[in-house]
């Protein structure tokens, strides 16, 4: 293998990681088409072929007269705006100053690896959006408090757990039923009065929302194929959230 084709692997590659990352935080499929053809233009391709869906990126490149083919395989999400905004911003600037490859490649992973929030605020979110639903939809005070241990929960999951289980099914049945099983018992011990409130404030942080939206904005933009995938997901998603919860419910009634 010649350097020209070490290259052009490397250059592939690169575009790739940046593409997943954008994908995994929340972009969508066109803008990720877009941005793997215009970095891998911008350095060299003459021709640039990118097919993508909610769980795979597959890119053709023929440079210097060479054709190469790299897949990927998305096998979660982690929705962050921020961070998707950041990425965004620096495949424009790659596109317009074309650092050398060794560059390019390092920039793309430090970005891919960097966390912008840091887990404190996380958690501090999660608190304060559990605990607010609850008292929101009628709980009271010590509801809020209750749904913001549901929450703290949830987030400990998520963190650290996520990636036990390929299954996203999995996980959010796991979720919702040892949350659901914390504020049974939270209602047991007497800290709190409508365990329905706490239960409501600690579902608003599972139901997959953004994916919906998601669904239908890849529909509207006519990615049919991955628009789908995405709706049918979140359907799921919501339908293991729910059986979690019932589950909870049932096996509280039970135990306790």
């Amino acid at each position: 293998m010649n350097s020209t084709e070490k290259e052009s692997k490397k250059l592939l590659s690169s575009a790739l990681d940046l593409g997943s990352q954008i994908l995994e935080c929340g972009g969508d499929v066109n803008h990720v088409e877009k941005i793997i053809n215009n970095i891998c233009v911008a350095y060299g391709a003459q021709q640039t072929d990118v097919f993508v869906i909610t769980s795979s990126i597959v890119v053709t490149m023929k440079r210097n007269d060479d054709s190469f083919t790299q897949t990927r395989r998305i096998n979660h999400y982690n929705t962050d705006f921020r961070k998707l905004d950041e990425l965004v911003d620096l495949s424009t600037q790659l596109c317009n100053t074309k650092p050398k490859l060794e560059e390019l490649e390092k920039e793309i992973k430090e970005a891919c690896q960097k966390n912008v929030y840091h887990p404190i605020l996380e958690l501090a979110g999660y608190l304060l959006a559990s605990g607010s639903f609850a008292v929101f939809f009628g709980g009271n005070f010590m509801d809020g408090i209750c749904s913001a241990v549901c929450g703290a929960v949830i987030f400990f999951f998520n963190k650290k757990l996520n990636k036990v289980w390929n299954s996203q099914l999995i996980f959010y049945l796991i979720c919702s039923l040892l949350s659901g099983l914390v504020a049974l018992i939270l209602k047991k011990i007497g800290f709190c009065a409508n365990v329905d409130k706490v239960m409501i404030g600690s579902i608003m942080l599972l139901i997959p929302g953004i994916a919906l939206t998601n669904a239908l904005r890849d529909l509207f933009a006519g990615d049919t194929i991955s628009g789908i995938l995405r709706l049918l997901e979140a359907l799921i998603q919501a339908a293991a959230i729910a059986c979690g919860f019932a589950l909870a419910v049932f096996l509280g009634g039970k135990i306790l």
